[in-house]
């Protein structure tokens, strides 16, 4: 074997560049036995004997043996070794070229080759795409979609380049989304439409791609596939079934894709994915609680489905998953009726319908991406609320759980929205009960520390909440003020140039609030804070200048 093989390498050589026909074909058929039997081996000897080098030119269109020099190529580039010498022989280009071929086989052992030497490599892949194989490969799809092994080969290669994005932009610009879809209504068996499904998951990531395939009836079949698969136990069917509707659910991502499926709320997809959520599917209140979540992302949509009652079905959902429910449908439903307290329209539509209290069977989770949606929920609700915003503040168990939650470390969207919720309960219901509750639960440092976040929005907060908590219950908070270091961090925001506009005005209203407290007002006093304000009263900022100037007599007047 071995010696044959030098053997006809050696021939090879010498018949490549003769090019005598029968003689060269007869040698690439060794050649192809050869890495039949072992591939690794027979690749090592091609790599050694140079005859790679020849190759290039044995792939012109014009050759008769091209096929086969492209079958023995995708068989060594199996090998990991063999792929940067395939690159340095300079194969790459002339199997490009081969692309244009009308010959099924060649068409078919170039794309094998091709995928072979890039595999795995983003830099090779993005070369093609450089080249120009994505219009190609399309129109190969459209041309050769018969022909079941080269159908395969353009999906493997779609699946492989749709992972970059650099890939994007020129599959918005073919009809693929209508040349997968037609390819995906034809299939019957799981392992293609599997297959098909890798391929859409990418694409459907670019939103000009979601439109087109929206546009190219992808929801339809979609539909289809559930309505079919929903009550089976087949592991098969229940894997498409997660597939198929997770695949919905990304469409509705796209802004332009999501409306069009929603369609003023009358549109068939959006009653279909609503009849969802009530189901005893898993996945299907899942992908329908989700879907809700992405149709919720304007006004004008979240209001329609307001008034038409989805809020009633999705506190029936969370209510099904109290009691060990599943996580992913409870952050998924929470999601979505966070998304719907956003419009001023709909928070006393929701308040009265019951969502508080649904919402607040979840304190007991330890997961925190309930926590977080939980925490989210409720402060949309609240805005501008002032009546539920008391209430909530007044209910011990919550208040005590946020405190619990300020200090959770471990999870920072947690953390900053425990803290956002205990400012918001205070700013918008401006009661003394609530800021007691919050005093006696042991909030004030965290609302102290908020005061020192790097988003200027939480710090904001923080220094509105701590001002009602001034003007309003001073004595009662005195002392967690005190050693909560609140008149220092003050000075430091005062003093520091980074500091915003508003956290330097807010910060200056808050020092005149402490002043009717002693203890603190010795710490203003100690800390020469009047330095800090005057500079401040030429500040470019006219609202901070002025409270600069008020600050400044407050601060004259009390020393």
């Amino acid at each position: 074997m071995a010696d044959s093989l030098s053997d006809t390498l050696k021939k090879l050589k010498i018949t490549a560049v003769d090019r005598t026909e029968d003689s060269l074909e007869g040698c690439l058929d060794c050649l192809l036995q050869a890495l039949a039997q072992n591939n690794t081996e027979t690749s090592e000897k091609i790599q050694a004997s140079g005859i790679l080098q020849l190759f290039a030119s044995l792939l012109t269109p014009q050759s008769s043996c091209k096929a086969k020099v492209a079958n023995i190529i995708a068989e060594v580039a199996k090998n990991e070794f063999m792929r940067i010498p395939c690159v340095d022989a300079g194969l790459i280009s002339p199997l490009v070229q081969l692309l244009n071929s009308k010959d099924q086989e060649v068409l078919l052992q170039t794309g094998r080759a091709l995928g072979n030497i890039c595999y795995d490599s983003h830099s090779l892949q993005a070369q093609l795409i450089n080249m120009g194989v994505i219009p190609t490969l399309v129109k190969l799809l459209g041309i050769h979609c018969q022909n079941a092994a080269l159908t395969e080969m353009c999906l493997v290669a779609f699946g492989n380049l749709a992972e970059l994005e650099s890939s994007k932009e020129q599959f918005a610009s073919t009809n693929i989304a209508e040349e997968l879809v037609k390819l995906f209504k034809k299939q019957i068996e799981h392992d293609k439409r599997e297959m098909i499904f890798e391929v859409l998951a990418p694409l459907a990531e670019n939103d000009a791609i979601k439109l087109q395939l929206v546009e190219a009836g992808l929801v339809e079949c979609l539909l289809e596939i559930v309505q079919q698969k929903v009550d089976s136990d087949k592991e098969d069917d229940i894997t498409e079934l997660k597939t198929g509707s997770d695949l919905m659910v990304l469409l509705l991502l796209g802004d332009e894709s999501m409306q069009k499926l929603f369609e003023g709320g009358k549109g068939s997809v959006f009653q279909r994915v609503l009849s969802w959520i009530p189901s005893n599917n898993h996945q299907l209140q899942l992908a329908g609680a989700l879907a809700i979540a992405n149709f919720a992302r304007n006004d004008g949509n979240c209001i329609h489905m307001v008034d038409n009652g989805i809020v009633e079905k999705l506190m029936d959902l969370l209510d099904r998953h109290v009691e060990d429910g599943n996580v992913t449908v409870q952050h998924a439903a929470l999601s979505a009726l966070r998304n719907l307290a956003i419009p001023v329209i709909n928070k006393a539509k929701m308040l009265s319908a019951g969502v508080t209290e649904a919402v607040l069977k979840f304190l007991k989770s330890e997961m925190p991406p309930v926590q977080f949606k939980l925490l989210g929920t409720l402060r949309m609700l609240i805005d501008a609320q002032a009546e539920a915003a008391e209430q909530l503040g007044k209910n011990v168990k919550l208040v005590e759980r946020l405190v619990e939650w300020c200090e959770a470390k471990d999870h920072a969207g947690v953390m900053g929205e425990s803290n956002r919720l205990l400012s918001a309960l205070i700013r918008h219901s401006k009661s003394k009960d609530v800021i007691n509750t919050i005093v006696q639960s042991g909030g004030i440092k965290h609302l102290v520390t908020m005061a020192t976040s790097e988003h200027v929005i939480m710090q904001n907060e923080a220094l509105v909440a701590l001002a009602l908590i001034a003007a309003l219950e001073l004595g009662t908070a005195e002392k967690d003020l005190e050693s909560a270091k609140l008149v220092q961090i003050l000075h430091r925001l005062l003093a520091d140039e980074r500091s915003a506009p508003e956290i330097k005005y807010n910060s200056m209203v808050l020092i005149c609030a402490l002043m009717g407290s002693e203890s603190l007002h010795k710490e203003v006093q100690d800390l020469a804070f009047l330095d800090v304000v005057s500079k401040l009263r030429s500040h470019e900022n006219k609202s901070v200048a002025q409270q600069a100037s008020l600050t400044e007599q407050r601060l004259t007047v009390e020393s």
